[in-house]
Order: structure tokens, then C-alpha cells, then sequence
């Protein structure tokens, strides 16, 4: 509980402290059960909290942002719920200023270089083809 409350944790990571611990697994599936009725933990808050950190903080696209919460086990239903918190404007908005920003420092030999130096770029950042593209018009 105390591991809980210092930060937002979903069930995989718990499992894995627990694994870590050497605590048998009926115990370990006993305590996930009942910090799960207390509420301390709960996988829709926790992907809803880390995509709207991971966006905010760490400027990731929403592809790589499913993809770690999808390595956390979370199930599909979910993530899609927890990226749907990340508004479209504020989402493009934050691409373009991002692309802004990369676009003085990126050098480039002809304009075609450099656009897919920013391209890469975002994409590597979890940003989908599609917005990059029209971010970059």
C-alpha cells in the first residue's frame, strides 16, 4: 500500500516488485486482489495518468505511449480510453511546436532531407505518419 501511494502503479508492476520480492504467487495474486478493492490500484487511472504525463512531460506521440502501456499488460479497451484523454488540438499543437523547435536544428542538404529528418524525428517520438505530415504543411 505504501509503494502504491507514493505513485500511480498498474497490476504488471506490482506483480513484478512482488515476483522481485520472492513472494509465492497465491499470496502475491491475494494482495493484488486486495489492493484492487482499496483502490490503490486501478489500470484505467494508472493508463489515463501516464499517457497524459508521457504527452505532457516527455512530448511522445500517442503510438509510443501505446505501445509501453501495452508492455504493462493493459488491455487494449483501456489504452484506447487513456489516449482518447489527449485532445486533438492540444495534440497537434504540441507536434507542430515540437517540429518548430527541431526544425532549427536540424541541418539538411536539400529541403527533402531535411523534412525527413523531422519526419524520423516524430516518429520516434510515437507520432503517427499522418499528422506529421500535415504538421509539417
Amino acid at each position: 500500500m505504501a509503494l502504491c501511494s507514493r505513485s500511480e502503479k498498474c497490476v504488471f508492476d506490482i506483480q513484478k516488485k512482488l515476483s522481485e520480492w520472492e513472494i509465492d504467487e497465491k499470496d502475491a495474486l491475494q494482495i493484488i486482489d486486495e489492493l484492487k478493492e482499496q483502490r490503490f490500484l486501478n489500470d484505467e487511472r494508472y493508463a489515463v495518468i501516464f499517457a497524459r504525463d508521457k504527452f505532457r512531460f516527455n512530448h511522445w506521440g500517442r503510438v509510443k505511449i501505446a505501445y509501453h502501456l501495452k508492455n504493462k499488460n493493459i488491455e487494449q479497451k483501456i489504452i484506447f480510453d487513456a489516449l482518447d484523454e489527449i485532445g486533438d488540438d492540444e495534440y497537434f499543437e504540441k507536434l507542430t511546436e515540437m517540429l518548430k523547435q527541431k526544425s532549427r536544428s536540424v541541418k539538411g542538404a536539400s529541403d527533402y532531407e531535411k523534412k525527413a529528418k523531422l519526419i524520423r524525428f516524430a516518429q520516434g517520438r510515437g507520432f503517427e505518419y499522418e499528422i506529421i505530415k500535415k504538421a509539417l504543411q
